[in-house]
């Protein structure tokens, strides 16, 4: 016997990203919006909730810090949705849009952090998830240049940055951050500590090193790249410009997104555009309008 569809579910799996057709095209799995992967444990008590009610016994945590619930029947996915939205969880995105939007824990937890990373991502969460692009935008944010996120492969990453900034005077030559730096750019010669600006990525792991504080810092700086892929041919995204304040990072994920709205087009990736957008010429209006940081190796 075949299964009757109601038409406003069929419109809806038309509409919706977050509702995935699966192999057997009787279910669907339901993706939801859990930017940065950060959930309440009342959340979370309420989605199991809704899920074992329906007899559904399995989640699926993505590798983009959603939840997803699989093998959900299509006559089921109303309600669900609903009981969903009652716990203060909402449907994700997959489509041509703003999908949503990874960050690591940052200064709030991690030792390794140059940037806080909770309320920037809050903040390009609530301006962004869900638009809709002519390609999909995964947006991704790393507190250091470690990219736990994995932030350069995607389409808009922002990573944090510190650069060092020496005090030779007052070194004492103890060799502390030639043995922490991972990159080999210090160095000890003669008792003095040298920095090779071509291999040092800003990870700021030698300032944090120094038992006597010797070494600063400059303030975190935002690295924000676009054009990153990953899947079967990944490719590092293109640094766009560096800045030095959330606000100033804020506003230029802002335009990147409006230039992706208006000159991106469908059916392939931003990465294999970039050329017939003018990314050079995107990226010289970028710096003349926001100043690109001297903080360059």
């Amino acid at each position: 016997m075949t299964m009757r569809i109601r038409p406003e579910i069929i419109h809806m799996l038309e509409q919706k990203g977050g509702v995935i057709p699966e192999l057997d095209n009787r279910f669907c799995t339901i993706r939801l919006r859990i930017p940065g992967g950060i959930i309440s444990a009342d959340q979370l008590l309420g989605i199991a909730r809704h899920v074992r009610r329906r007899g559904i016994g399995n989640l699926h945590l993505t590798t983009r810090q959603t939840i997803e619930i699989p093998h959900v029947p299509l006559e089921k996915i109303p309600s669900l949705l609903k009981s969903l939205e009652k716990s203060g969880v909402s449907l994700g995105a997959e489509h041509e849009e703003v999908v949503n939007i990874t960050a690591c824990p940052g200064t709030d937890r991690c030792r390794l952090s140059n940037i806080e990373t909770a309320n920037f991502l809050t903040r390009l969460d609530s301006i962004h998830f869900g638009k809709e692009m002519p390609v999909r935008v995964r947006i991704a944010i790393s507190a250091c240049p470690n990219g736990c996120t994995s932030e350069r492969l995607s389409e808009i990453g922002i990573t944090g940055l510190r650069k060092p900034i020496r005090d030779e005077g007052l070194c004492t030559g103890c060799g502390t951050c030639a043995q922490t730096c991972k990159e080999k750019a210090v160095s000890m010669v003669n008792g003095r500590m040298i920095l090779d600006s071509n291999l040092c990525v800003q990870c700021g792991m030698c300032i944090d090193s120094c038992p006597f504080h010797i070494i600063r810092g400059t303030v975190p700086h935002y690295m924000i790249t676009v054009g990153g892929k990953r899947g079967r041919h990944p490719v590092v995204g293109r640094e766009l410009i560096r800045v030095d304040s959330e606000d100033k990072a804020v506003e230029v994920v802002d335009r990147v997104v409006d230039w992706i709205y208006r000159f991106a087009y469908s059916e392939t990736t931003l990465t294999d555009q970039l050329e017939k957008m003018k990314f050079s010429a995107f990226q010289k209006r970028i710096i003349q309008e926001f100043g690109n940081s001297n903080i360059e190796p």
